[in-house]
């Protein structure tokens, strides 16, 4: 006779070439937590910009994809206020520009100069350093920061092609002065590449007046887009630099020859298929654009100022010393404070995120053990949410046991 169902099942699985199970954990939803992100980033994003991540995908190479493209080109030279072409978005977060600026601008052998008061020279120097250039560091502790005297003493001496400074060192929440380094720079025939990841819409830059050679910035900070794209831009000195090398990009997926191609940024009339962008993350990052371009820039950095300079005088009204002692020397978008005296920074940190859902952090890098970091970027830039991670501060401050010391 037939056999019945259950038996053909049995009979079937015994038969069956899978071997490794469905995961159980992946029978059960998806969970994510709601979490106040006052950190140095990634920051909450804006229910916008959420819903524009979530709509239809269309192919990576539809010409509405272009217009969309084109946009966040556009958006993105507001942005920097710059007016160059050459101005695409990365299909990955800030260390994919990081590595395409250094890819494309430099080939082996030759001089490179970082400047490292962070976390972010150190990695630049290590990119630097993988892909054969000569490196020279210029190093001061966390906090620190470079007279373009000292700039440009360095630059003479080690004679480099690429120059590497960052603008908002989230590490240290330092932001560093900008003007005339860029100037030191093309007198010397020597390449500016600067990373403000941290500070882009939180604090002014201006790529062409301050003759900024290259420039990135990342999309989850003050942007409030999610983690993922990073905008980046090459002016005209860059590009013949990185377009008439004699060694090809040792990326090839970095490869701007390629890229510029793909944005329509090279002057051809086709676009070639290079690799798939990340279609959702920009569908997301034109959002954040247009709400920047809403918003407008000036009042972008008025309103950092503002509630950074509100966070910080009620920091030390709860009696904590803020780590960049000059005022205009502190970045907007993530405040650091000194780890209070008897207190682990670690402890306070845990119960903030169990007590009060809120993700403030440690230092990173050479700031480890230095600072306590709150990052209040964009969205999240408000006085409201300032007094709400004070209020976590002042509990974890009262709560946290203090060892004698």
């Amino acid at each position: 006779g037939l056999m019945n169902a259950p038996v053909l099942q049995r009979l079937d699985r015994s038969m069956s070439s899978v071997t490794v199970p469905p995961p159980a954990c992946l029978l059960r939803p998806l969970e994510a937590p709601l979490r106040y992100l006052f950190g140095p980033g990634p920051s909450n994003v804006p229910p916008r910009v959420l819903a524009a991540g979530g709509r239809p995908i269309i192919g990576h190479l539809h010409p509405e994809m272009y217009g969309i493209m084109n946009d966040i080109k556009k958006g993105i030279q507001y942005a920097f206020q710059t007016e160059n072409k050459m101005t695409i978005s990365m299909s990955g977060s800030g260390h994919a520009a990081m590595e395409c600026a250094v890819f494309n601008a430099v080939e082996p052998g030759e001089s490179v100069l970082v400047a490292v008061n962070g976390i972010w020279g150190e990695r630049v120097a290590e990119i630097a350093e993988r892909m054969g250039a000569n490196v020279h560091k210029m190093v001061k502790a966390p906090g620190g920061y470079f007279t373009n005297k000292e700039i440009e003493q360095a630059v003479e001496k080690h004679k480099p092609v690429l120059f590497f400074l960052t603008h908002g060192e989230s590490s240290a929440g330092l932001c560093h002065p900008m003007d005339g380094i860029g100037d030191i720079c093309r007198k010397h025939n020597c390449l500016f590449l600067v990373d403000t990841v941290a500070s882009l819409g939180a604090a002014p830059i201006y790529m062409d007046k301050q003759s900024i050679d290259i420039l990135y910035t990342g999309s989850q900070k003050a942007l409030n887009a999610p983690p993922g794209t990073a905008p980046i831009s090459f002016n005209e000195r860059a590009c013949q630099k990185m377009f008439n090398r004699k060694t090809k990009p040792v990326s090839y997926l970095f490869d701007m020859t390629h890229l510029s191609n793909y944005w329509g940024c090279d002057g051809k009339p086709a676009r070639a298929y290079h690799h798939t962008g990340p279609v959702s993350g920009f569908f997301a990052l034109r959002e954040s654009l247009a709400i920047l371009a809403e918003t407008g820039l000036e009042e972008s950095w008025r309103k950092h100022k503002e509630v950074s300079g509100y966070l910080q005088r009620g920091l030390e009204d709860l009696g904590l010393k803020l780590f960049i002692p000059e005022r205009d020397l502190r970045l907007p978008s993530v405040t650091t404070i000194a780890i209070p005296e008897g207190y682990d920074w670690r402890e306070m940190l845990v119960y903030i995120m169990k007590n009060h859902q809120m993700e403030m952090t440690g230092g990173l890098g050479p700031s480890i053990g230095m600072v306590m970091r709150i990052g209040l970027m964009g969205y999240n830039c408000e006085k409201t949410n300032a007094d709400m991670a004070l209020q976590a501060l002042a509990d974890a401050l009262k709560n946290c046991k203090k060892t004698r010391g």
